[in-house]
């Protein structure tokens, strides 16, 4: 299984100017992270950021706000360390169609129900702290039938330890684990993709 652009969205979890000075690696991590957020934009991935805490942990780094700006990325400000309770999900997926019909004209049971709309399956995650607010919302992102894709180079912890359990234990929940090249030519899927040259030049 290959991750698809068009099926994809991009969610970054709290690459916060307080938080980011203690995480491992923190300068790759967030390199990475940013290579991300241009790569969606590139290809028109919606991208989505949250900040846990904000007025605590303060914004983005600005080098990452900059382009989330430019992605068009809507934001979610949070205070459960999971993301979905405070509303991911409905971000992530469309909201339901209304059924047909005037709902007083028919009785209940004849009403049909409310379908669906089709939206984008997977979730390209990324973060930070890798064994706490991305772990959670990435596995209340699987409960949600989201396809879940960690990427695991944009991913950080304060200790290497604690950002290794975490990736352990992402894989054995389901997550499929990805670096940012990874997503990239997957995004792409071909050297004849007429964005391939601007997105390889982000990766080089």
């Amino acid at each position: 299984m290959l991750l698809d652009a068009d099926d994809s969205q991009l969610v970054l979890v709290d690459y916060q100017v307080r938080l980011m000075p203690a995480i491992h690696e923190g300068p790759a991590v967030l390199a990475n992270a940013v290579r991300l957020a241009q790569m969606a934009q590139v290809l028109q991935v919606p991208v989505i950021a949250t900040a846990q805490n904000p007025d605590k942990l303060g914004p983005q780094l600005p080098e990452l706000q900059a382009v989330l700006d430019q992605a068009g990325a809507r934001h979610l400000a949070k205070m459960h360390f999971s993301a979905v309770p405070e509303g991911l999900g409905e971000l992530l997926r469309p909201p339901q169609r209304k059924s047909a019909g005037n709902a007083r004209s028919l009785p209940r049971h004849l009403q049909k129900p409310a379908e669906p709309q089709e939206g984008r399956s997977a979730v390209v995650l990324a973060g930070c702290e890798a064994h706490v607010c991305l772990l959670q919302t990435a596995l209340e992102l699987l409960q949600e039938d989201f396809e879940v894709w960690v990427v695991t180079d944009a991913c950080g912890s304060r200790t290497e330890r604690n950002r290794d359990a975490a990736f352990d234990r992402l894989a054995g929940a389901g997550c499929e684990l990805v670096s940012t090249e990874m997503v990239a030519f997957e995004w792409l899927r071909a050297a004849s993709h007429p964005a391939f040259k601007a997105v390889q030049a982000l990766i080089k």
